[in-house]
């Protein structure tokens, strides 16, 4: 599928499934080429849908303070998502919006070429692992895409909603 450049504007005018008839804008992700840290959350949000960015709003803060206390920046790793356009009120992405996103996602995983992936959240999991796969038994493993170590872990968004997590 070519280069991050060439697959965020094939992302941009993507029309393969549903979403992309509720978009202000899609979200291809962004981050440097060479990251060696990939991190993939579930789908955009209001804030993400207008601005065309991952994680600028509420969970976004969350993230980027978790970056700060592990010693990173934005700019030290790759964000996406598993769906790149806004599902309707904010619903999970549904599993054909999840395959139609699917080849996107893996081109964006070979053209960085990360030393570790981070799955924020449940549905990221089964978009890198499959359907089969859930949080809590890659909690307590190292799964991996492609020979790619997967580190699994709560979406910052469900800290806001859980200050337990």
């Amino acid at each position: 599928m070519g280069d991050i450049e060439d697959l965020a504007a094939r992302i941009r005018v993507c029309t393969l499934c549903r979403l992309h008839e509720g978009r202000t804008r899609a979200v291809p992700g962004e981050g440097p080429r060479d990251a060696k840290l990939f991190l993939v959350g579930e789908a955009p949000g209001r804030h993400e849908d207008e601005v065309g960015r991952p994680f600028v709003g509420a969970a976004g803060k969350v993230l980027d303070a978790a970056l700060v206390t592990a010693g990173l920046t934005r700019g030290d790793v790759f964000i996406t998502n598993v769906v790149k356009c806004r599902p309707p009120e904010n619903r999970r992405p549904r599993a054909d919006e999840i395959a139609a996103c699917r080849p996107y996602l893996v081109a964006q995983v070979h053209a960085v070429r990360p030393g570790a992936l981070v799955a924020l959240g449940d549905t990221a999991v089964t978009g890198l692992l499959g359907p089969a796969a859930d949080l809590s038994t890659a909690r307590g493993s190292l799964p991996r895409f492609e020979g790619i170590p997967v580190v699994a872990t709560y979406h910052p968004a469900a800290t806001l909603y859980n200050r337990g997590l």
